[in-house]
């Protein structure tokens, strides 16, 4: 009873942190304040190490992993996040990695904490077909893909969205000098800056009026690479040892199952961001677009398939 009491402390003392500095990272995205810099960070790190202990007290009450059920996966994917911030922060002094990473843990931790059952919430022994010593590599092996995949789709969509702001200030400087330009004359590459089709005067004003976003483009693409490419390796671990799973627990390595098929419709959308990202010739809004699918078809493989409680994989909605 002590130590469940413990963790519902930790869990909404975590959410409590997380809702605060949540502001001073939106402030910091426009403002950066060495204060509220150190503050957010403080804070991640202590919500940090209250989720570790709440997965700690959860693995000692279960004497298993936990990831059980549906909210405890979340609550290790909050943690997932909070893990995440002080690295990217650690290798980058931009503060666009806690605008994303904070409240992404903070919605994740409310969703799990006020809108799922409270009998989920309770620690209990594992159903039969997770009792394997697959549990451990599968599913926290696909769970830090999914904050990974996360992180670095949601660089990719502040991306796209950046892109065509700079394709659409790009078209209004060189309206200025040929009223007859088009939008589709223009075409950004991410790397090095160059827009194709135009003159040099016009580039070079563009340029220098628009350096900051320039460097921010820069700064998203290369994290948003090496976020998914990271993931994307996470996540076909996760899926070759739910396969061998599979094959000891139900006689075959791949079912058609609803979650099985999303895994590889997840891993089929990062691939073709991957090859389109280093293919020069399709630099542009094409790598960030397939990006910012990856995101949705991750919810809908990681939360989607759960909550309509269908296939092999429902016992993690209702346990």
């Amino acid at each position: 009873m002590m130590y469940t009491y413990i963790d519902y402390i930790f869990v909404h003392t975590s959410f409590l942190l997380l809702f605060i500095v949540t502001l001073p990272n939106l402030i910091n995205l426009f403002h950066e304040v060495d204060r509220l810099n150190n503050f957010s960070k403080n804070g991640i790190i202590s919500v940090f190490f209250r989720n570790t202990g709440s997965l700690a007290i959860r693995y000692f009450q279960t004497k298993h992993f936990p990831l059980g059920n549906l909210y405890e996966a979340l609550m290790f994917l909050s943690w997932g996040f909070s893990f995440l911030y002080p690295i990217s922060n650690t290798r980058s002094q931009k503060g666009l990695s806690g605008t994303i990473l904070a409240p992404s843990a903070t919605l994740i931790h409310a969703f799990a904490t006020s809108s799922l059952p409270q009998k989920m919430q309770q620690s209990t022994t594992l159903v039969p077909a997770l009792q394997s010593q697959w549990l451990m590599t599968h599913v926290s092996t696909t769970s830090i893909s999914y904050a990974i995949l996360l992180c670095g789709s949601l660089l990719a969509i502040v991306l796209l969205s950046l892109f065509y702001g700079e394709v659409n200030s790009y078209y209004v400087v060189n309206l200025q000098y040929n009223p007859k330009y088009t939008k589709q004359n223009c075409s950004l590459n991410y790397s090095n800056n160059i827009c194709k089709k135009t003159n040099w005067k016009n580039f070079i004003y563009f340029l220098f009026s628009n350096s900051r976003k320039c460097q921010l483009i820069n700064y998203l693409d290369k994290w948003a690479y090496k976020a998914i490419s990271l993931g994307f390796s996470f996540l076909t671990i996760g899926i070759l040892s739910g396969a061998v799973w599979a094959n000891e627990a139900w006689g075959s390595y791949w079912s058609w199952d609803p979650k099985e098929t999303w895994a590889l419709v997840t891993r089929l959308v990062y691939a073709i961001y991957l090859h389109t990202r280093i293919d020069r010739e399709w630099r542009g809004e094409g790598p960030a677009a397939a990006a910012s699918m990856g995101f949705f078809s991750v919810w809908i493989r990681f939360l989607g398939v759960n909550l309509l409680g269908v296939g092999l994989h429902s016992y993690g909605w209702l346990v």
